[in-house]
Order: C-alpha cells, then sequence, then structure tokens
C-alpha cells in the first residue's frame, strides 16, 4: 500500500526532477550547435509547447493564461482526489499525474510555454518532443486505465 505521504513525496520527486532537468535545459546544456546526441535514437533539443498534449491548440496570450488556469485546476482536483484514495493502483497513478501536472503548470505560468526536450526517433520516424512531467502523465493514465480495469471497484462492479 503507498500511504498519503509516500504519494505525496513521490509526486514532489516526480516535480523537483522534471524542474530540474528543464533547467538544466534551458540554463547549463549548449544547444547553440544543435540537438545535443544521446544516442543514435535519442537527442536533447529545445521545443517549446505552448498548447497540450503533442503541441495540439497552441495558445498566447489569453489562451496562455486559460491553459494554465484549466492546468492549475485538474492539478488541484487530482491532488484531492490523490488525498482522499485508498486503493494502491489509483493512488499511484495520481500522484504521477499530480507531479506531472504541477512540472508543467509552472512552465506556463513562468515561461508561457511548456519547456520540452527528450527527443526519440528511428530513422525517419520521429517521436514528439517531450519531457519529465509529459512521461509521468502518460505513465498516470496508463495506471488509471489499469485501475479502472482491474482495481476493486471495477472487479466488484462485474
Amino acid at each position: 500500500m503507498i500511504s498519503r505521504r509516500v504519494a505525496i513525496a513521490l509526486a514532489g520527486a516526480i516535480f523537483v526532477a522534471d524542474q530540474t532537468t528543464k533547467l538544466w535545459v534551458l540554463h547549463v546544456a549548449d544547444l547553440s550547435d544543435g540537438p545535443i546526441r544521446l544516442a543514435p535514437f535519442a537527442e536533447i533539443v529545445l521545443v517549446w509547447n505552448r498548447g497540450i498534449s503533442y503541441g495540439l491548440f497552441q495558445q498566447d496570450g489569453l489562451g496562455r493564461w486559460l491553459l494554465a488556469g484549466l492546468t492549475a485546476v485538474a492539478a488541484v482536483a487530482l491532488s484531492v482526489w490523490l488525498w482522499r484514495t485508498t486503493r494502491p493502483t489509483l493512488r499511484l497513478a495520481l500522484c504521477l499525474l499530480v507531479g506531472g501536472a504541477f512540472g508543467n503548470l509552472v512552465d506556463r505560468v513562468a515561461y508561457g510555454a511548456v519547456v520540452d526536450f527528450m527527443h526519440l526517433f528511428a530513422g525517419t520516424f520521429s517521436w514528439y518532443v517531450f519531457n519529465i512531467a509529459d512521461t509521468a502523465i502518460v505513465l498516470g493514465v496508463i495506471a488509471l486505465i489499469i485501475d479502472s480495469l482491474f482495481g476493486k471497484e471495477a472487479v466488484d462492479a462485474r
């Protein structure tokens, strides 16, 4: 069982890791000569995502603040849900979502866009550019789906 304290600590660790890597990309990494190649399939680049997932619905001005507001509402709602649940898989899912949501929220408020930097590719196939918060959110959604399919309430409903 993941306790509330552990879940909150994990969400905090995701947030700190996300922000630390973004600050490194913005202020330490030298991208002036182009991407930093990590492997034949991975590189560090800097992309400002002014939209939502996969760069959809790019926003500026008032739209930026609407996205930040929606992100804040979602992060707070997920935090309340995290605090109230006792189901282990759901608690894990929510701490991943909360850590990622707050990580991207800080970017929206501070920079007007989310800092994305990790680029995966294979030959001519290019995956989207993402960050630690995005990874945590995707894993959190997967855990939510698993919980909805196999969690105690899902099993009881059958």
